[in-house]
């Protein structure tokens, strides 16, 4: 069998090529600079006060999203809520309820000064969704939604609805949605990959999007849930509200739910037994405050 040489001839690149191959090395560079950026562009703040309660937690908030950009997509996001809830049907069609709701908002609204005197300011908007869903929630900037299956399946008082809807203004109060956004790096990622890719439009969607994925689309940490139980619970009481009915609301939803929230350790929000005993203490310390509020 003979040896017979095998040549290799290494062919230069095309011209094509080397312009893709440019393409992707700036690209790999530009990713390189937006992950360094999302590890290294954090911030430490406090977006509240503590309040008689003492929340004093530093909070790292990235610098790709800003709560004035996450404000500007919560406008977009509740917008887009409320039209579909109108389309459906469903938007404010119990009048009362929808007045009654509004009426203690009144009253909670003006007690976020004793957290973040700016909140005063924002534009609060409150509204009535017509869902059989157990739910409530606030965005960035002070745009709340009550669902009328809470109100009717808890069977609430004015006062447990005041709980209720503390809790979800202290997720504003606190920028919890911005606190988590921050933490999604992918989703930092793709905001900035649109807004250089497609224009400010694009951006806003992306940000709506993000507004509604915080908000609604995941589950609260139980430090979220925690802060916002106790910054709730005073905001209640300095409107004039029993802080009690903090502690019966969960006792109802315990009952609703046949009390099946879970192992505690396997769940992001706290179990119902912990909530109750952790509003029960925090009653307590705010209990001078709603009794001053009634004299």
């Amino acid at each position: 069998m003979s040896n017979t040489a095998i040549t290799v001839r290494l062919q230069q690149p095309s011209a094509r090529c080397r312009s893709a191959l440019s393409r992707w090395r700036l690209l790999q560079r530009s990713l390189t600079v937006m992950v360094v950026v999302l590890l290294t562009g954090c911030v430490s703040v406090q977006t509240t006060k503590p309040g008689a309660i003492g929340i004093d937690r530093t909070q790292r908030m990235s610098s790709l999203v800003s709560a004035e950009e996450l404000e500007k997509g919560a406008v977009a996001a509740y917008a887009q809520v409320l039209g579909q809830a109108k389309k459906e049907g469903a938007l404010n069609t119990d009048a009362a309820m929808t007045r009654r709701v509004r009426a203690i908002a009144d009253r909670l609204i003006p007690t976020v000064v004793f957290f973040r005197p700016d909140a005063r300011a924002w534009d609060w908007q409150v509204n009535v969704i017509n869902s059989e869903q157990l739910n409530a929630w606030a965005m960035p900037g002070g745009k709340i939604a009550f669902y009328s299956g809470i109100i009717n399946k808890l069977q609430l008082t004015d006062a447990e609805i005041a709980a209720i809807m503390g809790h979800e203004i202290a997720h504003a109060l606190r920028e919890h949605s911005r606190e988590r956004a921050s933490g999604e790096a992918n989703k930092a990622l793709v905001i900035g990959i649109l807004g250089a890719a497609t224009g400010a439009g694009r951006t806003t969607q992306a940000l709506a999007d993000l507004a509604i994925t915080t908000t609604i689309g995941l589950p609260n940490s139980r430090l979220h849930e925690t802060e916002s139980d106790r910054i709730g619970i005073e905001l209640m009481a300095r409107a004039g509200y029993d802080p009690q009915a903090a502690i019966r609301v969960w006792q109802k939803m315990a009952k609703v739910t046949g009390g099946k929230s879970g192992p505690e350790f396997m769940s992001t929000h706290p179990s119902n037994e912990s909530r109750i005993k952790d509003l029960t203490q925090y009653a307590q310390i705010v209990m001078p405050l709603y009794q001053k509020s009634k004299r």
